[in-house]
């Protein structure tokens, strides 16, 4: 049974969206790919998400994020009581504008 309950932002599910469908025009399969293990990551998080570490711009927002990184993206959340919330899925080499996490 999970331990935790894992809910995905509006902003987030953009983000999946927004990613898959770039991968997919150069190669449809990389995109599948790419999109079961992003969804399998995430699912992974209701049962150990303080497995993941603290982002290192913790100090600069004032409060805990987690991040999960697969190849050149980041899926970004924290853990509220007995919830995970996924905020963002960015690529790594963005720079992480920090009002995009309160969104």
């Amino acid at each position: 049974m999970p331990k935790y309950r894992v809910e995905t932002t509006k902003v987030a599910e953009k983000d999946i969206s927004t990613i898959y469908q770039y991968i997919c025009r150069d190669n449809p399969m990389a995109a599948k790919k790419w999109i079961e293990e992003i969804e399998r990551q995430i699912n992974s998080l209701e049962n150990f998400p303080k497995r993941c570490p603290v982002i290192p711009e913790r100090e600069e927002i004032g409060r805990e994020y987690r991040h999960l990184i697969y190849g050149n993206y980041r899926t970004i959340f924290r853990i509220q009581s007995s919830k995970v919330i996924i905020m963002r899925v960015i690529h790594s080499a963005r720079l992480l504008d920090l009002r995009i996490l309160e969104e």
